[in-house]
């Protein structure tokens, strides 16, 4: 695997892939432990909508993950689990550990009657036994579809249902800060309306009272300990399914998102490693749940395939109090943070106090995932968690890219607030433009791409390579400057128009966050009889009995200062939360739909964290 370790490698990489990827990709796929080496490298092309990577090699994606670092370094430490609560003994698993619990996992699920091709569904908390059972599934190849614990059991349902999963793991309860979550109840209530599963095993996490329907439900770490610690892994063509992945689609049921191993391993291995510039001595925290394709890309897969020592979290950024992150980093000595801006500014909202208590000094690298951040939380971010000497790695990367696309590599190429800066090699970002903003599209096909849409091809080529035919469409707006940086400024819908200008909504919203009173904001446009769009903000302030008209003045007058006259806000709406996905991803879709009063087209809501909000937002 190449490491780009200076400006010059980065530019080098970037040129040769450029110029001949089969080449370049050929030589990244050596670093692996193949079963049958490739011989052939990328095939097919999006206009067909069949591309394919080392179609010819076999593998398996778990060997790559924790056999190969077993024989050489068996006691290296794969992962700590910090648990919910600080007082809970932490637990730590080496990589020997961690494959025997995999292999344990593997043949408790091959003694139940999973085969090849089976999926296998997970509606767990953050406990080792989830990022075990996900493994356990590469091992045998079986698909693993991960279900973010907070969703409901509506949602689990229909993507069970979608998926036609044979086995559900889940948990009695998940730990959530001060909450206790009911995921078995919630399971049982999904499971009425899914015949496909013959298989619930359940994790006595709390040990709580649940009802076990006979036979279907098993304990699991009774079953588990049963287990052989050996398991052969199965050999898998380099393009058969690794997972399906959900991600909400903006109207409609979600969409499943299927990823295959091969080029997964090497693209998730890849942008690990030189993003964040990872070494030996290192210790990486993914702050992310394995529900999202951020825990999967870099906590399941990434960091074990080479080889790091991670932080496994089970808990929330504020609790017991604002300060359980800061006091995590510093008691395993973490050198390389990964959070969302999200947390980066609810934090932001609490004393000072709380980060100025921990030293931090173990710190190298930060990064930010999920959403743009906007310039005052890099600063903050910046100045008070890095200490004004760690880069921020801004990442930008979708469930469908598999991992990383645009980003600085750490202390490499430069980081500049609000921008995500350049593509990695292998990606060819395009605007479809005449000028230096519009929608953002990639020129060639990369390893780490989803193949498809589970079960629904057609919806995938729609979605994804119809707008612009012979290119991925990423459905975000983006801007380059001179030097070749990009910043994302917002899906397309995001963009708003306003008497013939373009104002990317992530700018606006930037200039309301100035606001001191305010934390959070989204800005949507809106109808307008003169300038086409308005565009309003929907505010979380920190101050309660603020008068709107009195902060709609002060907000206009920093968005004149910082965009000028013509971004002005129409309106604002002080509000208690905004309607966000699991991944911090503002649906602003709900913000538009509520202002209409239009229940009836409200779509997919069933990815929020925080589905109260919604009412009170219909009734503004």
């Amino acid at each position: 695997m190449i490491h780009i370790k200076t400006l010059q490698d980065y530019e080098q990489s970037y040129s040769e892939c450029q110029s001949d990827s089969v080449k370049f990709w050929q030589r990244m796929a050596r670093d692996f432990d193949w079963i049958k080496t490739p011989q052939k490298t990328m095939e097919g092309s999006f206009e067909d909508g069949n591309v394919t990577w080392f179609a010819d090699g076999k593998l398996n994606i778990t060997v790559n993950a924790l056999d190969r670092h077993v024989q050489k370094d068996p006691e290296r430490i794969a992962f700590y689990f910090e648990a919910n609560d600080p007082q809970e003994a932490p637990k730590k698993f080496t990589y020997q550990q961690t494959l025997e619990k995999v292999c344990q996992f593997a043949n408790l699920l091959k003694s139940r009657g999973v085969k090849k091709g089976d999926v296998v569904c997970f509606y767990m908390s953050m406990v080792p036994e989830l990022l075990f059972g996900v493994l356990a599934c590469a091992r045998i190849g079986a698909v693993h579809s991960v279900v973010f614990g907070g969703f409901s059991s509506q949602a689990l349902a229909s993507r069970i249902q979608d998926c036609s999963a044979k086995v559900v793991v889940t948990n009695d309860e998940g730990l959530r800060g001060d909450k206790k979550i009911p995921l078995k109840k919630m399971a049982d209530e999904a499971l009425e309306t899914c015949p496909t599963v013959k298989t619930v095993f359940v994790l006595q996490r709390t040990q709580c009272e649940i009802l076990m329907q006979k036979d279907r439900d098993e304990f699991l770490t009774e079953n588990l300990q049963q287990q052989n610690k050996f398991c052969e892994p199965e050999v898998m063509d380099a393009e058969d399914p690794l997972f399906i992945l959900y991600t909400s689609g903006s109207t409609g049921k979600p969409k499943g998102l299927l990823h295959t191993i091969a080029g997964y391993m090497l693209w998730t291995s890849f942008t690990f490693q030189n993003v964040f510039q990872y070494k030996k001595e290192d210790l990486f925290w993914c702050t992310a749940d394995l529900g999202w394709i951020t825990g999967h890309s870099y906590m399941a897969y990434g960091p074990l395939l080479s080889g790091a020592t991670q932080v496994i979290f089970e808990g929330v950024p504020n609790w017991p109090d604002a300060g359980r992150f800061w006091q995590v980093i510093d008691k395993y000595q973490v050198t390389h943070f990964y959070t969302a801006p999200t947390a980066i500014r609810a934090l932001m909202a609490q004393d000072i106090s709380y980060v100025k208590k921990q030293s931090l000094n173990s710190l190298k690298v930060l990064g930010s995932v999920g959403e743009p951040i906007n310039d005052e939380a890099w600063q903050w971010y910046f100045e008070n968690v890095g200490q004004k000497r760690c880069p921020i790695v801004d990442t930008w990367w979708q469930t469908e890219t598999g991992g990383i696309m645009i980003s600085s590599l750490a202390g490499v190429t430069p980081s500049i607030s609000t921008f995500a800066t350049k593509p990695l090699p292998g990606v060819e970002p395009v605007l479809m433009s005449d000028g230096t903003e519009g929608p953002l599209c990639i020129r060639k096909p990369w390893p780490g791409m989803a193949r498809s849409i589970f079960g629904d091809h057609q919806r995938y080529l729609q979605t994804y390579f119809t707008a612009y035919p012979g290119f991925y469409f990423t459905g975000d707006g983006a801007r380059v400057d001179e030097k070749g940086n990009f910043r994302i400024i917002g899906r397309i819908d995001d963009v708003v128009n306003v008497s013939g200008h373009r104002i990317g909504t992530a700018e606006v919203e930037d200039a309301v966050n100035l606001h001191p009173a305010i934390v959070e904001s989204a800005v949507i446009g809106v109808p307008h009889d003169i300038k086409g769009q308005g565009i309003v903000a929907f505010a979380i302030c920190t101050q309660k009995n603020l008068v709107s008209e009195k902060v709609l003045a002060e907000v206009n007058a920093l968005i004149q200062k910082q965009i000028g006259a013509i971004a002005k806000l129409e309106a604002i709406y002080l509000v208690s939360g905004l309607p966000k996905t699991r991944s911090g991803k503002i649906m602003r879709r709900i913000l538009r739909k509520a202002l209409e009063k239009d229940r009836q087209s409200l779509g997919d809501i069933s990815t929020l964290v925080n589905p109260e909000v919604v009412e009170e937002l219909f009734k503004l």
